[in-house]
């Protein structure tokens, strides 16, 4: 069954990769970008409907919110993956890097989930396969659970944005599943140097860079799952083992 999905954050990484992925598995993809990478035209050439949109700005969101609306007359999946891993010491004041890590973690998807309820629940009504709910999926991060010295906004927003999975997947049950994914390091940065590397990769019992396919992995078992809602998942080579 062809869908209609909408992913948060498609210039890189772990975006980038699923919008991908669904473009080429037949799927509508509308994705969000905050700066303008080679991979958006890319992307643009795959079929994409792409929006710059600035996550930070709640009238940049209702812009957004209301060109779905007026121009996509269903909505199977929203796929949460903008994020900014802001660290505690950046130049702005506390109260700026709080608001700010609430913003795009929180209150973005708050925002887009609560606009656009009425289209997933719309699309789960319609669907003539044997899952019939649409999806909201958060992707949050394991420091939720374990807390982070150097960035201690961040891992509370994310925290905030997994305890919003158990309000939403309450609320809009049973047309629409609402889950969570908690990665931990997922891909190395082109500047990662080996020394790093040897240190991130120490803090797993399974020592290896995950890839996206870990992640477009758990993705599709979610939407096609026809009886999971309102959990959290973890994809961090059994960090919380150590």
């Amino acid at each position: 069954m062809e869908r209609t999905i909408l992913i948060t954050g498609v210039g890189k990484r772990i975006g980038y990769a699923l919008a991908k992925y669904y473009l080429a598995q037949g799927h509508q993809v509308i994705g969000t970008y905050r700066t303008h990478y080679d991979s958006i035209e890319q992307l643009g050439k795959l079929g994409a409907s792409l929006h710059s949109c600035d996550l930070t700005n709640p009238v940049a969101i209702d812009a957004l919110i209301e060109h779905i609306n007026e121009h996509h007359d269903r909505l199977d999946t929203i796929i949460h993956n903008a994020s900014d891993w802001l660290p505690d010491n950046n130049g702005l004041s506390p109260s700026e890097t709080m608001m700010r890590m609430m913003q795009i973690h929180v209150s973005a998807p708050y925002q887009i989930n609560l606009a656009l309820a009425p289209l997933l629940i719309s699309a789960a009504k319609t669907n003539d396969d044997n899952i019939g709910a649409s999806n909201i999926i958060h992707l949050t991060d394991f420091v939720a659970e374990k807390g982070s010295k150097k960035h201690i906004a961040y891992a509370a927003s994310k925290a905030a944005l997994h305890n919003m999975s158990l309000s939403f997947a309450s609320l809009l049950a049973p047309h629409v599943k609402v889950n969570s994914i908690a990665p931990a390091m997922i891909l190395f940065n082109q500047d990662d140097d080996d020394a790093y590397k040897v240190k991130a990769l120490a803090k797993a019992m399974l020592p290896k860079e995950a890839g996206n396919d870990e992640i477009i992995s758990l993705v599709d078992y979610l939407l096609g799952s026809h009886y999971v809602t309102g959990r959290s998942y973890a994809v961090d080579g059994g960090r919380q083992l150590k």
